[in-house]
């Protein structure tokens, strides 16, 4: 899965968003027949955004889409997701949420799985060093990404 098409996507938004000096997480929705839908990266900071976490960007690049585009699609994160993210996938029916990593947060996944969806954690090390960097760096920024 670390070389499917949606997870190399969602990899490459958080390190444009650490390029940018955010928060980097990135994600991708593809399709249920393997089409990218939208792809994006958490924008919390570079756009003064209360909600605009990856997934979310994800979603909001893939623009308005009847909700048959969205069900069965999957969600590559790079990291487990929060709990606003957690209910856009539900609400999406996305079938399937691939997670780099959850050692730094650990997110919604035990409610994804008991919504029926499939929720897949890779331990990727680029993911997890990305985010222990970003924590140990930036721990204000990491808090209130969090809401701590």
């Amino acid at each position: 899965m670390e070389t499917d098409p949606g997870f190399i996507a969602a990899v490459e938004e958080a390190r444009q968003g650490q390029a940018e000096g955010g928060v980097p997480i990135g994600a991708c929705l593809v399709s249920k027949d393997g089409k990218i839908l939208g792809r994006g990266h958490n924008m919390r900071f570079q756009k003064g955004s209360a909600t605009l976490h990856g997934e979310i960007s994800a979603l909001e690049n893939s623009g308005r889409l009847p909700a048959s585009a969205y069900e069965g699609a999957t969600m590559y994160t790079t990291l487990s997701p929060c709990d606003m993210c957690t209910g856009a996938c539900i609400l999406y029916k996305v079938k399937r949420v691939v997670v780099g990593e959850n050692n730094n947060f650990l997110g919604g996944e035990e409610y994804l799985k008991s919504r029926g969806i499939e929720v897949v954690v890779l331990q990727n090390e680029e993911c997890i060093k990305l985010m222990t960097d970003f924590i140990r760096e930036k721990p204000e920024l990491w808090n209130e990404d969090i809401a701590v």
